[in-house]
């Protein structure tokens, strides 16, 4: 009899086990919406980004369980500078994208706020939060890039978002200013078969940058600079590309986080004669 209650103890047991296990596999998956854009402050114009962990970051912090709450899983801009999750739980969220642009979030080497612009909003259905930045360079195509020989060349002007003074004023508080910070470091001409060319969408038998060092760019704001794909490597005659073309600053965003990000281009189709 005795092992027969044992017995009978045990499967109850597992009994109850499985009904919780079953509880938790029947949770309801999240299927909230927040989508959005990152825009230019002063032209209203899309932040076109790279897809991937360089392209512009957005972070959800759920605020409704803890104050001290962790932030969900980061995800990224999509090329146009819009971005969409689908699976989120509905509740109350802080919002923050980081990018090339004028961080939202600046304190103190100290760590005292100095502002704050992210944004705190209530998900449930479809959510759309907009965010207006000020961009740390505008980068374009003059003209319609030119083929030659199955060599692409382009002209690509790059003038600043932001002057270097009001970018000092910005984040020279947040501590261990570097007067290199606001130099323009390269500019790309990132050439690919896929729409969605950019650094992480790049051929690399093709795709080509020019490098600068200091302030030497500083000279050739808002000129059209010359910038031709890789030399000697052929583009297949009769083959469509995308090109794009980027240029970034000396500084990194979030700041600390080794990522410099490229302000980019709208992208261009090329047919290869």
């Amino acid at each position: 009899m005795k092992k027969i209650g044992i017995i009978a103890l045990l499967f109850a047991s597992m009994s109850l086990v499985s009904c919780d296990l079953f509880e938790m596999d029947n949770y309801e998956s999240p299927s909230e919406t927040i989508h959005g854009a990152v825009v230019d402050a002063e032209t209203g114009d899309s932040i076109r980004t790279d897809q991937g962990s360089e392209g512009i970051r957005v972070r959800l912090t759920q605020l409704n369980y803890s104050e001290n709450a962790s932030h969900n899983p980061d995800f990224y801009c999509m090329m146009n500078g819009s971005f969409q999750n689908t699976k989120v739980f509905e509740g109350i969220y802080n919002v923050r994208v980081d990018g090339p642009f004028i961080p939202l979030v600046r304190e103190s080497k100290d760590g005292v706020p100095l502002a704050n612009e992210t944004k705190d909003v209530k998900i449930k259905g479809k959510t759309e939060v907009i965010f207006k930045v000020r961009p740390f360079l505008r980068v374009e195509f003059v003209g319609y890039p030119t083929v030659s020989n199955g060599q692409i060349t382009a002209k690509v002007k790059v003038t600043r978002g932001i002057s270097r003074d009001e970018f000092k004023s910005y984040i020279e508080p947040m501590g261990n200013y570097d007067e290199s910070y606001p130099n323009v470091t390269d500019i790309q001409l990132f050439v690919s078969y896929s729409s969605s060319v950019g650094y992480r969408a790049r051929d690399d038998r093709w795709s080509n940058s020019i490098e600068y060092s200091g302030d030497s760019f500083e000279p050739l704001l808002g000129t059209p600079v010359t910038i031709r794909s890789t030399k000697g490597q052929v583009i297949p005659s009769g083959r469509h590309v995308f090109v794009r073309a980027a240029a970034r600053i000396n500084y990194d965003t979030p700041m600390g986080s080794g990522t410099r990000r490229w302000n980019y281009s709208e992208p261009m189709e090329v047919m290869i004669p």
